[in-house]
This record gives structure tokens, sequence and C-alpha cells, in this order.
């Protein structure tokens, strides 16, 4: 129950003639008592609440910072006509900040034995599960004087998938990708590529790829072409670890590690080969295996969105013996951690050779454009000693990277708006090289 600002507001004018003409006991329940009977008859003609049928339907899941619609259908199997505001109550990340009021509060009326619809619009600005809490609706009656008031919990969840922002650099990186597969003019001839066909000999093409027991069986020189290996292995790790938690520009390391290996795992598809993903940190937070081409984009998605960095030290020798039963043949390893020093010395150095003696890894860190940007500081003296401190955290990462390097490690190292290209552009340079 819950008496209404209008109930108030008569109650209040009410005591203004009880106070000018009679200021006794009988004005006051003059117009008090007559205002007691006028909500209790509003109360009693109210469609009661407890009653109401409610319904969810619409959206599952959705993009982050991309807008969801969750349509909720009330039914009123009363006798009376239902005039009502509801509020329909999610996390608070389920809305951009200061959107919320608008967003989850709707005024409905149903027609006695009739059902509506009303919509509410979620924008979620983080990733994960968002569950819907209780619906609370506030029944009037038809003086607006009294209201009976109850909630129903009525259960939807709203998937928030990675937004995968780097997929606008898809279309440039197959086609990079065709021309090494041979479907353009452009043939290359990789250390571990396989062979696809032989055609006529031209002039400036490779000598060492000339067939020479082709060329004896017809009149004209004959050479081999080629094409980067297909069915290859790729186990992308994601360390969920401390140092993913970090924040670099607007988004956490772990969201920008995402949005890398997404754009690598549809390049990989596309290209032939197998993609798994691990996350991981003391224990194994996410683990998909085992996907069709088709079906490796949604199940990474899927099992990303609700891994969130834990704020605990990586595990690296759990991690390496984890990553070694997930592939046990031979495969490309792309590791998306961090090149902080302290992580990657104490931690990762000591186990790196298991993996690196039976699978090529690619270790690719987010960094942070501010430290460049304060290397080039000048001006007073607290600039001057920001930019040496820049320096200094530069220096290390290069030597961190240089160690990773003489391991055979390729070492991909770039800003957020700037890694899935580059861990791209190394994952055609190796497949190139024929080294997966």
């Amino acid at each position: 129950m819950a008496l209404t600002g209008r109930a108030a507001l008569l109650a209040a004018l009410g005591s203004i003639p009880v106070g000018l003409w009679d200021a006794g006991w009988t004005g006051f329940f003059a117009v008090n008592g007559s205002l007691a009977v006028a909500c209790a008859c509003d109360f009693a003609l109210a469609a009661p609440v407890r009653r109401l049928g409610l319904t969810r339907s619409g959206d599952t899941s959705v993009r982050l910072n991309e807008s969801a619609d969750v349509t909720l259908t009330v039914t009123n199997p009363s006798g009376r006509l239902l005039r009502a505001r509801l509020r329909d109550a999610w996390p608070p990340s389920s809305w951009q900040s200061g959107t919320e009021v608008e967003a989850s509060r709707h005024r409905l009326t149903v027609p006695a034995g009739e059902r509506r619809r009303v919509t509410t619009h979620l924008r979620p600005t983080r990733r994960g599960d968002r569950q819907a809490d209780r619906v609370t609706i506030r029944s009037y009656g038809p003086l607006g004087l009294f209201a009976r008031q109850g909630s129903h919990h009525v259960p939807w969840t709203v998937r928030v998938l990675p937004p995968f922002t780097s997929r606008k650099h898809l279309p440039s990186k197959l086609a990079r990708l065709r021309e090494l597969d041979g479907r353009t003019s452009v043939l290359t001839r990789g250390e571990g590529t396989e062979f696809d066909s032989l055609r006529e000999y031209v002039p400036g093409d490779d000598t060492r790829s000339i067939d020479w027991r082709a060329t004896a069986r017809q009149t004209t020189v004959a050479v081999r072409t080629w094409r980067p290996e297909r069915d290859r292995h790729i186990l992308l790790v994601l360390d969920t670890g401390r140092t993913s938690a970090g924040r670099v520009g607007d988004v956490p390391r772990l969201d920008a590690s995402m949005d890398a290996a997404l754009l690598l795992a549809a390049l990989a598809s596309r290209a032939g080969d197998r993609v798994d993903l691990l996350a991981y940190d003391r224990r194994v937070r996410a683990l998909v295996q085992g996907r069709a081409a088709a079906d490796v984009l949604p199940s990474l998605v899927n099992a990303m969105a609700g891994v969130e960095p834990e704020l605990i030290e990586t595990d690296a020798r759990g991690l390496t013996a984890t990553a070694l039963r997930t592939a046990p043949r031979r495969s490309l390893i792309v590791l998306l951690t961090s090149l902080d020093t302290a992580p990657i010395e104490e931690g990762l150095l000591p186990v790196l050779p298991q993996l690196t003696q039976r699978h090529t890894v690619l270790l690719a860190s987010v960094s942070d454009p501010h430290i460049a940007a304060m290397t080039a500081a000048r001006g007073n003296t607290e600039a001057v000693y920001e930019a040496a401190a820049a320096a200094q955290a530069q220096t290390e990462r290069h030597r961190t990277a240089e160690q990773l390097r003489r391991h055979g490690v390729t070492v991909v190292d770039a800003t957020p708006d700037d890694l899935a290209s580059a861990l791209a552009d190394a994952y055609l340079a190796l497949k190139t090289a024929g080294r997966l």
C-alpha cells in the first residue's frame, strides 16, 4: 500500500478551512474522515498487483555498448482497470550512467482481462551476464489517492558479449590471406608451405620452383605453385591474472586482448586452421576446443563474455602445463599477457623452454600510449622527470621483449587500437614463412 502525493495535498488543503473556521476536532474529523473514506474506496477499486501475470521476451545477448530490448508482457486477470507505474529493475551497469530512471520506469493501463507490453531498452557498459531483478508495480485507484504496490520476480538474462571492434580490419587481412593462399597472381614460397599445382614457367619465377620431372614429360618448363599450410592448430591463451585488470586508456588490458584474439580467430578459421581458446590465471576460466570453423567465433565470443580479470598473480607453471595438455601436438600458441618485467622474468621465462621446444610461441601485449607521450614531455622539472621515468619503463619493456626473442618467441607489443591488427600481421608473417 502507498499513499500518493495527491492525498497528502488534499489533506494539506483541507487543514486550511479547518484552521480558519473550526479549529476543533469536529472540523478535523470532517475533513480527514472524508479523505480516509475516499482513500479506502480508491484502494478497493485499484486492480490487485499480486494476481498480475508477467512474462518476458526479447534479446538474450548483445555486444558491449550496443542496445538490447527486453519486452515485459503484463496480463490483468482481474475485473478492474489497471492504472499503474512499473519499475523494471536491472543492475546499474545495464545502462549508461544517468539514464537508468528514464529507461527502467514505465506507465501502463491494462483493461480487465487484457494484456499490454512495455519494452525496457538496455545499453550495458560491462561484459558478462546481466540478470533482471524485481519488477515493482504500483496500481492506482481511479482517484489517484491510494495505491497497491507489489513486486514480482520475472527472471531474464542478457549476456553482454565483447564488442569485437577490430572486425573492421578483417577485410584487409583476408585480402592478404588470399594472396598467400594462391587465389591471386601473387604466389609465395615458404619453408613449410604445401604444394598446390603446376603451371607454365614465366620469366621472373624462382628457378628453385621448377619441377624437372614434369618439365621432362612436356614441351614447356613447369613450375610448382605453393600455398600456406592448412589445418594447423592455434591455441589462444588469455592471461586473466592481475596484470590483465590494468586499464589502458578506456578499457582493461584483458578487453583489448580479447579483441585481438577475436580478429586472429576469425582470420585463422578462414585460413583453414583450427582455433582453440584457454583463459587461465591459477585455474581454467574458459576453455573452447574442437569447434568447427563456422562455430569458432560464436563460441569464443560466448566464452569470453563472462571472463573477468582476477586480482591474483598468474601461475606460469600451471598455465604452461595446461597449455601443453590442451595442445599435445605442434601448434602456434598465442599468449596474450603483459610484458611487465617481474611477471615475465620470475614467472614465464623459467618455464618458457617447455613451450618453445614443442610449439611456436607468439606473445602479444598491450602497451600504454600515454607512456610514449610522456617521453616527449618537456618544459618544466616535473615533465622532465616524467619523461625520464617513461623512457626507463620503455627500456625495461624492450629488454624483456628481447629476452623473449632470444628464446625464439615472436613478440607483438602495441597499443590497444593497434594490437589486433599487429597480431594478425604477425600471424600472416609466420604463415608466409612456413613456421606454423
